[in-house]
Order: C-alpha cells, then structure tokens, then sequence
C-alpha cells in the first residue's frame, strides 16, 4: 500500500459552528465545503492547509460514531485519512496481513469519495481512513 498523500485529518468538535470559528479567525483559514453525510451521522466542514484538509466533524446523533467517540474520548483528533488507489485491493492487502477492518468494502463518505477504515487496534491506536476519489480517475 503506497498512499500518494495524507487527504485529510479528521477531528471531531461538539459545535461545527464555533469550530469553523476558531479555524477561520484565529487561524485565518477558509471553510469551502459544509456537507452532511447521513448514514455516518455527521455534518462536516472542509478546511485546506496546503496541500492537506482539515475535516471537522460534528455528529447529528449522539448514536453515531462521532456521537460517541466525542462521549468517550472528547473533541480532538479522530483519525488520519490517507489517499489511495484501487481500495479495494488495499482493503484485500491489508487483510491478508492481518489488519483488522472496520469496512470491508469502500462506502461514500463526504465529498463524494470512497472510503474505508481501518481498526486502531491494528494501526498503533490510530484509525486510519483510506480514501479514493474515483470521479478524477474517470473524468
């Protein structure tokens, strides 16, 4: 598995607004994008620091997963998401190598990419996002 680069770093905040706040005023950033993803239970906010995103990630259900990764372990870093191609044969690849996943198949995330993570208790407690972006891939 060779990632071409970090895409992005998910934190999760209790209040997407005063979050986007923080990041514009104090660190003189430009939110672009404010989208929901229903099925996760989260509403995001999209930052770009050079070449790297920020994600932050509110949850609309205290059920989710957000929901309750704020209740366990408060706002702050929820995961590394790196750029890759061909998910699914590094979803295969890092199977067979013994890697527990939380998806064994991509799904949509926000921005329209394919995503998959994989369990902190393979990654040194980190979860690691990996996503594609097929729409560039294909036009």
């Amino acid at each position: 598995m060779k990632p071409s680069h970090i895409e992005h770093i998910g934190i999760a905040v209790i209040n997407l607004e005063d979050a986007i706040s923080f990041y514009e005023k104090v660190l003189g950033l430009t939110c672009y994008n404010i989208e929901e993803v229903p099925d996760q239970k989260v509403r995001t906010a999209f930052f770009m620091v050079g070449q790297t995103k920020i994600e932050l990630l509110e949850s609309t259900d205290p059920e989710g997963p957000i929901g309750k990764f704020i209740q366990k372990k408060g706002e702050g870093i929820h995961h590394i998401a790196f750029s890759v191609e061909k998910i699914e044969e590094q979803l295969m690849h890092a199977s067979k190598l013994g890697i527990t996943l939380i998806d064994c198949k991509p799904r949509k995330g926000a921005e329209g990419l394919d995503i998959a993570f994989l369990h902190p208790k393979a990654t040194s407690g980190v979860l690691i996002e990996l996503c594609e972006n097929k729409t560039h891939l294909t036009g």
